[in-house]
């Protein structure tokens, strides 16, 4: 299993239009973050959690020549804006992308791309198969997906488990029934917006601790705003087997 972090970032990512602090103004790479996503390949399939805004920029860095299917973890436009650039595998694969979400996500992937399902499409329209999910193990071929419902405020996001790999986004509430899921992980990658409180994602301090709760054998934070820091000073801060996470890193489970 083959994990690649297309996106660290967030819509208040970096860099940032104007913006003179330290971290919009780093030459390190690792401080220049798209929209969060990662791409997965297990058991020759090639899935990919969340398309955002950069969704084709992404594809095209990581040199994507195959997708079978977007894991959608929720309706914001950071995470489902670069729907319409599935065309270009739809073009490549001979077929339509399957999309899966949960309800209110597949509504607004509808409402947001209505072109793509209208009764007469104009040639060229990017071709979805939408799949509603429910809090419950379902299958893409072979392969087992566990969702795992958390908090966004008062929204509810999916989370996805694929074996003993685990990405949560946009949280800032799990219930205990869910993190159940999240046990015994060899890779937990957790949203951490920045180092003091938000009202709908967990900061620093409350993602560690979720990872000192769980125990996975290592953890990575993504989902990161500017306003966390530097790579390089945050690193240092973290304990033992837990990382920022970083745009073109790979991990292998």
């Amino acid at each position: 299993m083959k994990i690649t972090f297309l996106g660290t970032g967030t819509s208040q990512g970096v860099p940032i239009i104007g913006c003179q602090c330290s971290v919009c103004q780093s030459l390190d790479k690792k401080d220049n973050r798209l929209r969060s996503s990662v791409y997965i390949e297990v058991d020759r399939l090639n899935i990919a959690i969340d398309a955002g805004p950069d969704f084709r920029q992404q594809m095209l860095r990581e040199n994507v020549t195959k997708l079978d299917a977007i894991l959608l973890t929720h309706s914001h436009k950071d995470h489902i804006g670069g729907l319409d650039d599935v065309r270009a595998f739809n073009y490549l694969l001979q077929k339509p992308m399957d999309i899966y979400g949960n309800e209110e996500t597949i509504e607004v992937v509808k409402k947001d791309f209505h072109y793509a399902f209208d009764k007469n499409k104009y040639p060229g329209v990017p071709e979805m198969n939408l799949h509603t999910i429910e809090n419950k193990p379902f299958f893409i071929l072979k392969t087992e997906i566990i969702p795992i419902e958390v908090l966004h405020l008062n929204m509810t996001v999916y989370g996805f488990r694929i074996k003993d790999f685990v990405y949560i986004t946009d949280a800032s509430f799990i219930s205990g029934i869910e993190k159940e899921k999240m046990k015994n992980a060899n890779i937990l990658v957790i949203n951490a917006l920045r180092i003091w409180k938000h009202y709908s994602h967990f900061n620093l301090e409350e993602a560690i601790a979720i990872v000192n709760e769980l125990k996975p054998k290592a953890a990575y934070f993504t989902h990161i705003s500017h306003r966390m820091g530097k790579h390089e000073e945050v690193e240092k801060l973290l304990p033992k087997s837990t990382h920022l996470a970083y745009d073109g890193l790979i991990l292998e489970l």
